[in-house]
């Protein structure tokens, strides 16, 4: 089996782990597509089983558990387990174009109690041609993709540079140590947060403070602001490209195009680089998947990069 499933940029796919459910309240469904799980004639409740989830972005969900059929681009899931939202912190009401998330990490994760449950894509893998996902993020276009079962050769240039992946934590996690900001600049050391995690549902590229710091001392204006949460920059600045480690072997560059992410005034711009304010893992979100072509590997399991198309 192979299955596409298209992505408008800044859209989340169509298919959830968790939902907004009519369990929420009134006025944080509004402008929301609501699950109503008593119009679905295959879903069962779970009695008992609840969760509770927190992002690395401060983002959060809870509520309570069921099954359903689950189709995801024709990629189908019979019994998957569906957790319906009651509560969902401000950054997911405030973000009509999101009805909520995809689990696409390891079942590790899974916060369902008593009982764990798998993810999406654990469920489905057995029934691929290749046990993969891969994910071509388009920066300039409002379609991407995210494709089942298949790497499609034709949406990537040259070769794709394969990355070890340790799953103990049940991440998509890789050492990166290293970065330079700039072209033909001095390579820089990691020293705090060296590993990442590469995590479709993060939408900016959260790295280590002195990653942050280092990158924005290159540009013009850039400041530190609390109000809004980050760094800031007039936007018409000129941005640096950043490399970055992935893994041992392998140095990924992240375009200017990306990382001057959207205006915050007339005249002020959000970077889509931020700092991950010393967590333990720096998280590379969509504003660094968009910069290359990405396979999610069960095999190994590996991550396999190359620049896209």
């Amino acid at each position: 089996m192979r299955v596409e499933e298209k992505r408008k940029a800044g859209a989340l796919t169509r298919y959830y782990r968790w939902v907004f459910s009519t369990s929420l309240a009134a006025k944080n469904q509004q402008g929301h597509t609501v699950f109503d799980p008593k119009k679905s004639k295959t879903f069962k409740d779970l009695k008992g089983a609840s969760f509770s989830i927190s992002y690395g972005d401060g983002s959060n969900a809870a509520g309570t558990v069921g099954t359903d059929t689950v189709d995801i681009g024709g990629a189908t899931v019979q019994n998957q387990a569906v957790e319906l939202a009651n509560q969902v912190s401000q950054s997911f009401v405030q973000d009509t174009n999101s009805n909520g998330l995809v689990g696409l990490a390891f079942s590790k994760l899974n916060t369902v109690k008593p009982n764990q449950q798998k993810t999406f894509f654990d469920n489905i893998a057995s029934q691929l041609e290749e046990p993969v996902m891969t994910a071509s993020l388009k920066s300039n276009s409002n379609a991407g993709s995210y494709q089942f079962g298949v790497i499609d050769n034709t949406k990537f240039t040259g070769s794709l540079a394969n990355v070890s992946i340790d799953p103990t934590n049940g991440f998509w996690e890789f050492n990166s140590a290293a970065f330079m900001v700039g072209d033909n600049a001095t390579m820089q050391a990691i020293t705090t947060s060296p590993t990442a995690i590469a995590d479709t549902g993060t939408t900016l590229m959260l790295v280590s403070p002195e990653v942050a710091d280092a990158y924005y001392a290159q540009v013009q204006g850039a400041q530190l602001n609390n109000q809004v949460g980050g760094f800031i920059f007039p936007c018409d600045a000129t941005l640096p490209t950043l490399s970055i480690a992935v893994g041992d072997n392998n140095l990924a560059t992240v375009p200017a195009s990306v990382i001057n992410f959207s205006k915050v005034s007339n005249t002020m711009c959000f970077g889509g680089i931020q700092s991950n304010q010393g967590s333990q893992f720096q998280i590379f979100g969509d504003v660094f998947l968009k910069s290359m072509f990405v396979v999610f590997d069960q095999r190994g399991p590996s991550l396999g990069l190359a620049s896209p198309a």
